[in-house]
């Protein structure tokens, strides 16, 4: 089976490390013209190096997405300098972890702006031009942590759980328009967000970074953590014709640690 995207324009939210960046890979090799937006020019400037030296093409735009105003704008930029958007790809935002002790009404704003707003600050401008030309596929990548309570990801699991039922909203608002959106559920997933969860955890409970991830790794039927590649074949399947029956389906990607029906 052989997916190919050749020529379409294909917007990666977060496209500059981890998830997002193992997303833009697989389109581009997958013949798509990827761009990437990300809050950092730097890191987009590193990421545009990293696929070049793999003779990949990454068009890039510096955004930060959780302002509406700066999402629609550099929306309406890609749909006039490169062309229009057919898969739309978010992987952008993360919301901190916070102990119980640490959570504050600031906490919780800053995991609305850094995941929910981020997405469907993007989902919005995308989705209405999708359903204008009657075709397109969005993905949005949001973490296991919105359907399986954590005490170190209240605020940020609130947001991805109020992100998965806007996925599924607009799924259902936008089929009979040709528009398709998925998610993607990661559970344990090896990149930077990782680490960052396992330094709260050792702030919040006092003991060692192994022994904490050992006991991550041991509640995963798998035995491991999942790879940033394996989530971007997954958005790469949902986005082609092979998924053209599928809409408003939550994947999960955990090891099997949920088995959940």
């Amino acid at each position: 089976m052989r997916i190919a995207f050749d020529s379409q324009v294909v917007l990666v939210t977060g496209a500059s490390k981890g998830i997002g960046l193992a997303c833009a890979r697989a389109f581009a090799q997958a013949g798509a013209r990827v761009v990437g937006v990300s809050r950092s020019r730097d890191n987009l400037r590193e990421a545009t190096r990293v696929l070049a030296d793999e003779g990949l093409a990454l068009s890039t735009y510096a955004a930060d997405l959780s302002d509406g105003d700066a999402a629609r704008l550099v929306v309406e930029r890609i749909e006039e300098e490169v062309g229009p958007i057919s898969v739309l790809v978010n992987s952008a935002g993360a919301a901190k972890r916070y102990s119980v002790d640490e959570l504050s009404p600031e906490a919780f704003h800053q995991a609305m702006n850094a995941k929910y707003f981020t997405y469907m600050n993007t989902v919005e401008p995308v989705a209405r031009r999708m359903a204008e030309r009657g075709a397109g596929s969005i993905v949005n990548v949001v973490g296991q942590g919105g359907k399986q309570a954590g005490v170190m990801h209240i605020a940020g699991g609130s947001a991805n759980a109020g992100l998965m039922l806007a996925s599924v909203g607009y799924a259902r608002a936008l089929a009979a328009k040709g528009v398709r959106v998925n998610v993607i559920n990661p559970g344990l997933t090896q990149t930077s967000r990782v680490e960052e969860g396992l330094e709260a955890a050792v702030r919040a409970t006092g003991r060692k970074r192994e022994e904490l991830l050992a006991e991550q790794l041991a509640g995963i039927p798998m035995g491991r953590a999942g790879q940033p590649e394996e989530v971007a074949n997954v958005a790469l399947f949902l986005a082609s014709p092979f998924a053209s029956y599928v809409s408003g389906a939550v994947i999960p990607m955990d090891g099997c640690s949920t088995s959940v029906i």
